[in-house]
């Protein structure tokens, strides 16, 4: 376990419990079970970005202070040239970069992915609010429900994602889309 994935469950731990939220309640919160929860608390590991996200917004400070440690200060604008976004790395395979790490207080999250190729089904996961996903590079295919949809360079797709859903790379090469979730 790396230290940053330790310290993003210390700071999870350490929010929840000056919201005074008992970790049943976070749990039942997210949708997943006690055992799970607990992990994410002890390790900070396979915690979904859209747990993190939601968990931020419950907690009333930004994905970003959660990930760094940091709290994002800007209230007018910011802008982040390419390559220069904040990396979050969450599960193998799949590279985000916050394009929004320094904006405080979003009202929607913006996170470039760059996928991997890997012959693995997509991992599927629920959250609330609503997604949108943009492909800049490559192939990515959207496993929605039981359904896959094909995405290439330019195609979009917006839906609800308390529906099961996932997106993996679809080609040989890397391929790149920007998500944006609101909640």
């Amino acid at each position: 376990m790396t230290t940053e994935f330790k310290d993003i469950g210390l700071r999870i731990k350490g929010l929840r419990e000056s919201c005074d939220i008992p970790r049943e309640e976070m749990a039942a919160d997210l949708g997943i079970d006690l055992e799970t929860y607990i992990a994410y608390e002890e390790t900070g590991a396979d915690v979904p970005i859209s747990a993190i996200f939601h968990m931020a917004s419950k907690f009333g400070v930004d994905l970003t202070e959660i990930l760094t440690g940091i709290p994002a200060r800007l209230d007018t604008y910011q802008v982040v040239k390419a390559g220069t976004g904040r990396t979050v790395d969450r599960y193998p395979g799949y590279n985000y970069q916050d394009l929004a790490w320094g904006f405080g207080h979003k009202i929607m999250q913006p996170l470039l992915v760059t996928l991997d190729p890997s012959d693995e089904p997509a991992e599927l996961v629920t959250h609330r609010g609503q997604e949108f996903n943009l492909v800049l590079k490559g192939k990515v295919i959207v496993t929605f429900e039981d359904r896959d949809l094909v995405l290439e360079e330019g195609d979009s797709i917006y839906f609800n994602p308390n529906h099961p859903h996932g997106q993996k790379c679809g080609g040989d090469e890397p391929a790149q889309f920007v998500t944006v979730i609101v909640e």
